[in-house]
C-alpha cells in the first residue's frame, strides 16, 4: 500500500481569488505519513517558502496588510512564479519520494486554490493531482462530531492546538497547521 505523506501549505495572497490577484508567498512543511498508522514529522525539518513577483497590479489593501510584505519590493526581488513553482514540485516530489503527496490545509479552499491555479498556470500541472487535498476544518468537524460552523479553533480542545504562533508569515504559519493538523490525526474525541 502506498503511503501517504501530507504538505502543510499556508499561502499569503493580495486578494481573494488567483488570476485578477497574486499569491505573494506560500510556505510549506511535512506534516506526517499515513501508511498502516499516522506517523508525525517535525514539521521544521522539511520546509519550502518563497516570495513571489506579483502577477497583475490589482490588489485589495486590507488583504495585503494582512501578510506585511511590501508590493514594490516583490515586483523587483520576488521569485518568478513559474521558476518558484517548478521549484515546489521538485521539492514535494522529492521529499515525497514513493509516498502520494497530499496538500493540507485550515482552510484548504483558500490556500489550495492559489497553489492549484499557479501549478496548472505555470508548470502546466499540479503535484497533489486534481484533488489530492485534505481540510483540517473539514476533518476536525468529522471526528469531533460538530456541524462545520463549529469547527474552528476557538472551539477545538487545547491539546489540538499547536504551541507555534501564528503569523501571517506563510511558512511560520504552514508550521503551525502541520502541528495542528498531526495533533488531530492523533486524537480520540474524548481524550482528556
Amino acid at each position: 500500500m502506498r503511503a501517504d505523506m501530507y504538505f502543510s501549505v499556508d499561502v499569503e495572497a493580495d486578494g481573494p481569488i488567483p488570476g485578477p490577484y497574486s499569491m505573494l508567498s506560500f510556505g510549506a512543511a511535512v506534516a506526517g505519513t499515513m501508511g498502516e498508522a499516522f506517523a508525525r514529522t517535525d514539521p521544521t525539518a522539511a520546509t519550502f517558502y518563497r516570495e513571489l513577483r506579483p502577477i497583475s497590479d490589482e490588489f485589495v489593501p486590507a488583504a495585503l496588510e494582512v501578510s506585511g510584505l511590501d508590493r514594490a519590493a516583490l515586483q523587483r526581488d520576488g521569485a518568478d512564479p513559474a521558476v518558484a513553482m517548478r521549484e515546489f514540485s521538485r521539492w514535494v516530489t522529492a521529499t515525497a519520494g514513493e509516498a502520494r503527496p497530499v496538500f493540507v490545509a485550515y482552510p484548504a479552499s483558500f490556500d489550495w486554490m492559489f497553489v492549484y491555479w499557479y501549478l496548472i498556470r505555470f508548470t502546466g500541472a499540479s503535484v497533489f493531482g486534481h484533488s489530492g487535498c485534505l481540510d483540517v476544518k473539514t476533518a476536525y468537524a468529522i471526528k469531533a462530531g460538530v456541524p462545520f460552523g463549529r469547527a474552528h479553533k476557538r472551539a477545538m480542545p487545547k491539546q489540538l492546538l499547536s504551541t507555534r504562533p501564528h503569523t501571517h508569515h506563510a511558512l511560520d504559519d504552514a508550521v503551525e497547521q502541520a502541528d495542528l493538523f498531526a495533533n488531530l490525526m492523533s486524537w480520540e474525541p474524548g481524550q482528556p
